[in-house]
């Protein structure tokens, strides 16, 4: 696979693919040793785990090792599918609000698909590899189900982080949900607008979105976790240390 992307630099290169992924798995461990562990930091570490895996399968599914493509697929799109709910609990937990009903009804929707994608015959049969992302084939009555999902939390997630986020006192969070809102519509635009130029790119809704998300990433670990957690002693300790 490297020889195939010999001296390119697409979204979609093995170069950059392993940058992000690394990325986004050292976040995930950074979060969790550097904070106290509460329910923000559980999701946004589950966020970043998601995110590194999908980057990791899509790595795998064009040229990886060990399992077959379809298995890499089937993992990939799992762990994509999880973000939805992980988002709307996240914002949830951000407000300092609780809706189990809305809540459950994310992960259950959530918990259908990912059941789908990982064990259904013929939920994925393949993918293309192209050089700025990769398309996999799902099954066609799949798909439009699974965008009504995946944007349809989305932007019940943005409308709730402008909505509680306008209304918060406690600029900390205020600044928290706001940071979330700027989050999800970092990649939900570029793959709307990908999708509206090129219909065809439509299947690759996944690899578009997780190109963009390593923003979210950043996003996460840079002003949400600041703003809403606090630190770990050790780690407290450790960068006290650095500063002599």
């Amino acid at each position: 696979m490297l020889k195939k992307y010999t001296d390119k630099m697409y979204c979609f290169s093995p170069p950059v693919m392993l940058a992000t992924l690394l990325i986004e798995f050292i976040f995930a461990f950074y979060t969790i040793w550097r904070y106290k562990m509460n329910t923000i930091v559980r999701l946004c570490f589950l966020l970043l785990t998601c995110l590194g895996t999908f980057q990791l399968a899509e790595y795998m599914v064009c040229g990886g090792l060990g399992w077959s493509n379809i298995e890499w697929a089937r993992v990939g799109y799992g762990s994509i599918t999880l973000l939805p709910a992980l988002g709307i609990h996240l914002t949830y937990a951000i407000a300092g609000k609780k809706n189990w009903l809305l809540i459950g009804s994310a992960y259950a929707s959530c918990a259908l698909f990912v059941a789908f994608y990982l064990v259904a015959e013929g939920a994925i049969s393949g993918q293309t590899c192209y050089s700025n992302y990769a398309v996999f084939d799902t099954h066609r009555a799949s798909v439009i189900p699974f965008m009504i999902y995946y944007y349809g939390w989305l932007m019940i997630g943005v409308y709730l982080a402008w909505n509680w986020g306008a209304q918060m006192k406690n600029k900390t969070r205020k600044n928290a949900l706001f940071s979330i809102m700027v989050g999800y519509l970092i990649f939900i635009v570029p793959t709307t607008a990908f999708n509206i130029i090129d219909h065809s790119t439509v299947q690759a809704i996944p690899s578009i979105m997780c190109g963009f998300a390593v923003l979210l990433a950043f996003i996460l670990v840079g002003k949400v976790l600041p703003s809403c957690c606090h630190d770990n002693k050790s780690a407290k300790a450790f960068f006290e240390m650095l500063k002599i």
